[in-house]
């Protein structure tokens, strides 16, 4: 079968071409929408500026292929293969892609909004400056890629590995990356305001400046990590592990640190403003300056905590523990 067969039988009203053997063949610019390639064959084919949009390519083999400006909005490509197919400029909004395997395809250009590339297979593919906006790409394999100055806004990336991947200038708001190893990457200056970071691991991460108001951090872990200047207005960061993390000037205005561990964290000039810290570990923390005004430190350990010239007015200190804590007027507490 070649292109003119399809066109014909599609013109006659055919849609069903499962199975079609269809390597290199040419079918640039047909508009073949809604019909059914599923586990066809069509590595190597030519299908660019095709109209494809809402087409069944179900396990199908598009390795190799060129796509160039072909549009395959909503078509259905779970565990398709399109492995260094080239996608440019294609228009992929709201495409089935779970279990695809990507490796090495070309994106760039390409419109990906509310595309599910669930559990995808996209090892150094290069996404760079690409709008992912509501993306799935939960559990997806994204090693090495290149997701500089992507826009991942409300994207879904829980469990999706990212070792490796550039990720220089993204935005990231409202984006789900749950239970994400994100060890040492720079995420200073970026908007993270509503992102759910529960239970990742972020150990030395360098957030300054970052905006991370209203965020779900919860069970997060930032060990050593820079969180200077950081804006965590209203976060949920219970239980999160902070140990001598940079806190300093950061903005944890209604923060929820309930059972959090702050053992040797600099929260210098912090402020902690109506903050919950009901149960946390401050042992050996840094207070300095710090504003505490209203906050809840009931049942808090602040076992040899410095507090010195600290704001602790209307603080509820009910239960605390501040053996060998240094007071705000300089005194050691016994």
């Amino acid at each position: 079968m070649d292109g003119n067969d399809v066109l014909k039988r599609y013109i006659k009203g055919e849609r069903d071409f499962r199975n079609a053997h269809l390597e290199k063949a040419n079918l640039i610019g047909l508009i073949l929408s809604n019909a059914n390639f599923s586990g066809a064959k069509l590595q190597d084919a030519s299908l660019a500026r095709a109209h494809l949009e809402r087409c069944f390519f179900a396990s199908a083999n598009l390795n190799g292929s060129f796509l160039y400006g072909t549009d395959l909005s909503f078509v259905k490509l779970m565990e398709g293969q399109l492995i260094e197919a080239d996608l440019t400029k294609a228009n992929l909004k709201g495409a089935q892609l779970a279990h695809a395997d990507l490796e090495g395809a070309i994106l760039t250009g390409a419109i990906l909004t509310w595309v599910s590339l669930y559990r995808a297979n996209l090892p150094n593919v290069n996404l760079c400056g690409a709008n992912l906006n509501g993306i799935n790409l939960r559990c997806a394999n994204l090693e090495g890629a290149n997701l500089n100055w992507t826009n991942l806004s409300g994207a879904r990336l829980s469990g999706a590995n990212l070792k490796g991947a550039q990720l220089n200038g993204i935005k990231l708001n409202s984006a789900w990356l749950n239970g994400l190893t994100l060890q040492e990457i720079n995420f200073s200056g970026m908007d993270l305001s509503e992102v759910k970071l529960s239970g990742a691991k972020l150990q030395q991460s360098d957030f300054t400046g970052a905006d991370l108001s209203f965020s779900q951090l919860r069970r997060s872990n930032f060990e050593l990590t820079n969180l200077k200047n950081a804006d965590l207005n209203h976060s949920n960061l219970k239980g999160g592990q902070l140990i001598q993390a940079n806190l300093i000037k950061a903005n944890l205005t209604s923060a929820m640190l309930e059972e959090a561990d702050l053992n040797h964290t600099n929260l210098n000039l912090a402020n902690l403003t109506g903050a919950n810290l009901t149960n946390a570990n401050l042992r050996n923390a840094y207070l300095w300056s710090t504003n505490l005004d209203g906050a809840c430190l009931k049942g808090a350990d602040l076992t040899g905590a410095s507090l010195r010239n600290a704001i602790l007015t209307g603080v509820d200190l009910q239960d605390t523990i501040l053996t060998g804590a240094t007071m705000p007027d300089g005194s050691i507490h016994f």
